[in-house]
């Protein structure tokens, strides 16, 4: 099976199709993400990452690095579900999809949860959440118990790293896919979510669905509020919650 790292050295996003929404855990600032060296094994995204050192002015040419993409279209993988039994991503497709990365040792993924549930109820089935958790089966099926998840569970260490790298991510958590119901991306949160991003992103998402606005002009007003949210967010507590 191919090695789901990104190859060492500086990697960027592609200037493509859209802006990757990126509001970081900790410190409030938003930043376009840049894939920095691969940590040796998977961390908390706890504090902002630094930001890309800005172009030289002029000099010889230097070779760019590997870009890695975020894809348009939601990617398909298999993993376990929280009872052994393997579930494609693509099982649920149909409906707009909140695909949420986290650990149980994650402490920002740990926050997160109480919202993630939250969101799904109040939508009545009209959205999806599944968790993706990047750990050993026990370890996740003893924290969703314990934490009351009600949502989907995919397990998986390193089909759970592979699964990660589909969406361009180098190995940070938490993360968060937010999907149309035709597998499109409409935006990837990087960082904890907290409830306005995710009030914001649900309702440019929402008015995607009905066409009274296109997936281009939602990408954008996605990442201006999460760029105007992010500038004033105090950094999170311990233990605190959104």
């Amino acid at each position: 099976m191919n090695d789901p790292r990104p190859p060492r050295g500086r990697q960027a996003l592609s200037a493509g199709a859209f802006a990757v929404v990126l509001a970081l855990s900790a410190g409030g600032g938003f930043l376009l993400y840049r894939l920095l060296n691969p940590p040796a094994t998977l961390r908390a995204l706890t504090e902002p990452l630094p930001p890309p050192p800005a172009p030289a002015a002029e000099g010889p040419a230097v070779e760019a690095a590997p870009v890695r993409t975020v894809p348009e279209v939601l990617p398909d993988f298999v993993l376990p579900g929280l009872d052994g039994k393997p579930r494609r991503l693509s099982d649920f497709r149909g409906r707009p999809l909140l695909v949420n990365f986290w650990a149980s040792w994650c402490e920002p993924c740990r926050r997160e949860i109480p919202l993630l549930k939250e969101l799904r109820h109040r939508a009545g089935g009209a959205i999806e959440v599944v968790g993706v958790a990047i750990d050993s089966p026990d370890a996740a099926q003893k924290y969703a118990r314990e934490s009351g998840i009600d949502y989907p569970v995919l397990v998986g260490e390193q089909g759970g790293l592979e699964a990660a790298a589909a969406f361009g991510i180098e190995p940070v958590l938490p993360f968060t896919v937010f999907s149309a119901r035709d597998g499109r991306l409409v935006t990837l949160k990087v960082g904890e979510l907290h409830r306005d991003e995710a009030e914001f992103i649900l309702g440019r998402l929402n008015a995607v669905e009905r066409r009274e606005l296109d997936l281009a002009a939602a990408r954008q007003e996605i990442e201006a509020e999460i760029r105007r949210l992010n500038a004033h967010r105090p950094a999170p507590q311990e233990g605190a919650s959104n």
